[in-house]
């Protein structure tokens, strides 16, 4: 299989559509609650049961972004869609879609020879990578 390597400088976020500027970096994780299944008169399982899908992320964003803080802030949270696009060269190697996302919280930080820096946490409810 070959690997896929993206390029920061040319992948994409866009956040309902809109390009998101000055994003610095995104991570996120995918965890599925899972219970084990015990064998009867043995120390081993014999499968697991699995749930729910937990999804959280955080994007770093220089300076601030208008259309996050809104979201943030408003008084009846409203969810939103984001969009990884990776690129490889000139090519598309996978595009990343996070549905339904809700901000969690934000923290702001600026040093003396730098630019301001905003951190957003946030959960979805599926991530589906293509």
């Amino acid at each position: 299989m070959a690997m896929l390597i993206a390029s920061a400088a040319k992948s994409s976020v866009t956040i309902e559509g809109e390009p998101v500027e000055g994003v610095q970096s995104i991570d996120f994780s995918v965890k599925r609650r899972q219970a084990d299944i015990e064998a009867i008169g043995s120390g081993e399982r014999i499968g697991v049961e699995s749930g729910q899908v937990v999804v959280n992320g955080s994007i770093r964003i220089s300076s601030m972004n208008k259309l996050l803080d809104d979201r943030l802030y408003a008084l009846t949270p409203e969810s939103f869609n984001m969009v990884i696009t990776l690129v490889k060269g000139a090519e598309q190697i996978r595009q990343i879609t996070f549905n339904e996302c809700y901000l969690d919280d934000k923290s702001f930080e600026m040093s003396a020879n730098g630019v301001g820096l905003t951190v957003y946490n946030f959960t979805s409810t599926t991530v589906l990578e293509e």
